[in-house]
């Protein structure tokens, strides 16, 4: 007989909204009770609750958390999250991906002897400085269960020491939200310019690295085609400080603000080419068959870089500036188009939330969900 548990999902950030609405509705769809939490980590509407509405993602409670300063930030998430544990007494809590709601919430599950679930499990970026890096690992460190959206990121775990029997391969759930809303790929014939997002802090925060992103966005618009360039609130307010933002005012490029889920979907797949430090997207694009110019020196979805549709080309000096641009003439070129039209979406394929609830559905997981103590004291020793 199948297993009805009591879940507890936790989210905080956009790609999060978007990844677990197809997840939650699947595993209610299943029987398993489900109980949401928004952490508050975004707080600007179109960031968060108009998304929310818009892919029918209804909290079961919110927290708000204060905004006097990161630390009192980090400090309330990781209290709210013990009191989100105690209050649903869940039988599992499962997380998706690298933001600060993740460590929160494993540690807050194995601090109450709850197991936790990890959803994107074993992305790595391999980079030191990353705390999205760190709260991976962080989370990979707690779960009873990994979620791994790829072979490559099950491979990294399987490097790590991760039991082959607590990871499964149930692709990324970006793509059952893509199926879900019917999204298609457009010709490539009938696609235009390049869509452009950036908002890691260490792209954006540093004023010199800024000056280069604002550089390598005109000469996109001169070079490949109209840009349209979505402005983060982060990025917004490091170009109005910087008095940069009098840079972009050019005819082929569109600045906006925050715009609705759908209608980056329709930028990205009439683009030729997106240029982004956005994870969330690099997955997106690969379902439309769009190449990618990575803002960034390293990216934990190694599954681009290795087909030939993505390239790292970061901000780190004015020669990685004029990297960005050499890969983007490169993937504009019609075999390069052709070439990631042509591929499967490289993240999944549409039925991640389907199986995870089979697997919370499973008997056969009772055991993988047991927190037992070890018991050595008959002399054996643990190698």
């Amino acid at each position: 007989m199948s297993r009805v548990r009591s879940v507890l999902v936790p989210f905080g950030t956009r790609p999060e909204v978007v990844k677990l609405a197809p997840v939650v509705a699947a595993l209610t769809a299943a029987g398993h009770r489900v109980d949401v939490v928004d952490t508050g980590q975004h707080t600007d509407p179109a960031l968060a609750g108009e998304l929310q509405q818009t892919l029918g993602l209804t909290p079961t409670h919110r927290f708000t958390l204060p905004t006097d300063s990161p630390a009192s930030r980090l400090g309330a998430l990781y209290a709210d999250a013990a009191r989100a544990v105690a209050r649903f007494a869940p039988d599992v809590v499962l997380a998706l991906g690298d933001t600060n709601t993740v460590p929160a919430y494993a540690l807050a599950a194995r601090g109450a002897g709850v197991p936790f679930a990890h959803l994107e499990a074993g992305l790595r970026s391999l980079n030191p400085r990353s705390v999205e890096e760190v709260n991976r690992r962080v989370a990979a460190a707690v779960a009873a269960l990994h979620l791994a959206p790829t072979r490559r990121a099950a491979a990294f775990l399987a490097a790590e020491g991760v039991p082959a029997e607590r990871v499964f391969v149930v692709g990324n759930p970006v793509v059952d939200t893509l199926v879900a809303r019917g999204v298609q790929a457009v010709p490539v014939a009938e696609r235009s310019g390049v869509l452009v997002t950036a908002h890691r802090p260490t792209n954006v925060d540093d004023p010199v690295r800024l000056k280069r992103l604002v550089g390598v966005v005109r000469s996109l618009a001169e070079q490949v085609g109209p840009v349209t360039f979505p402005v983060h609130p982060r990025t917004a307010g490091r170009l109005a400080a910087t008095g940069l933002d009098a840079e972009l005012d050019h005819p082929a490029i569109a600045l906006s603000g925050p715009i609705g889920y759908d209608e980056l979907l329709a930028a990205l797949a009439s683009a030729r080419l997106a240029v982004t430090d956005s994870g969330g997207i690099q997955e997106e694009a690969s379902y439309l068959g769009v190449p990618v110019v990575v803002l960034r020196g390293s990216t934990p979805r190694w599954e681009g870089v290795e087909a030939g549709t993505t390239t790292l080309a970061g901000l780190a000096d004015d020669s990685a500036a004029e990297a960005v641009l050499a890969a983007a003439a490169r993937h504009t070129t019609p075999e390069a188009q052709a070439h990631a039209a042509a591929l499967p979406c490289l993240y999944g394929d549409g039925t991640t939330g389907p199986q995870v609830a089979a697997i919370l559905a499973d008997p056969a997981t009772d055991a993988l969900l047991a927190i037992d103590e070890p018991d050595f004291t008959d002399g054996r020793l643990p190698w």
